[in-house]
């Protein structure tokens, strides 16, 4: 049984949330939350990387010159890979790394990166949270009562709020993302989780 402080916005204590640890997931697998990570990694990477061939580069085909009777080693063109300003023999072309894992691989990961922060003790449950003006005061304030305005923090809420994303756009190491659009990548990342009760319970499916 997981038991964890409710908080306000203020920081002071309202209550408390007790579940089973079981409602998310029976166990952490660690190898399963590393493919996750590479994964997500791998979906970020730009893969525009190009280097020219020898048929691509400036230049000539036209033989430097005659076969025989030089004196020289034989010689082709002058965007042959072995010569200075001629082509790569195996040039870098652009490449997707991109791939995707089942999805209930990722639900799974998802649900154990969760449940490790609130076994790590990484985790906040925030009452609720509720700006009615759009200034990064605000959610400033809510980070430095909640003690962490030095650390990566992870806000979640039940649905998408614009105006917290509004208010938490421009803060360094704040990231905010809505229950249904959670992933096991965005938790890893960040050191510590803040959480409403809403969305917590959206996220155990009750």
């Amino acid at each position: 049984m997981i038991s964890v402080p409710v908080v306000d916005m203020s920081g002071k204590t309202v209550g408390k949330y007790e579940f089973d640890g079981a409602d998310l997931a029976d166990r952490i697998s660690k190898q399963l939350l590393h493919e996750v990570v590479i994964m997500y990694e791998a979906n970020k990477r730009a893969g525009t990387f190009k280097t020219k061939t020898r048929s691509e580069v400036a230049g000539s085909k036209k033989k430097l010159f005659k076969q025989k009777g030089t004196g020289n080693a034989r010689a082709g063109g002058k965007r042959s890979p072995t010569r200075v300003g001629g082509g790569h023999a195996f040039a870098k072309v652009p490449r997707d790394f991109g791939y995707r894992m089942p999805r209930k691989s990722l639900q799974i990961a998802t649900k154990m990166a969760l449940l490790s922060k609130f076994q790590d003790g990484e985790a906040i449950v925030v009452d609720s949270i509720a700006i009615n003006e759009p200034k990064t005061k605000v959610v400033s304030t809510l980070l430095k009562a909640l003690g962490v305005q030095d650390q990566s923090c992870l806000l979640t809420t039940k649905d998408h709020d614009a105006t917290v994303w509004r208010c938490a756009r421009n803060i360094e190491k704040l990231w905010v993302s809505p229950s249904k659009e959670l992933n096991a990548y965005d938790l890893l990342h960040q050191k510590r989780l803040i959480v409403t009760k809403d969305a917590l319970d959206a996220l155990r499916g009750k």
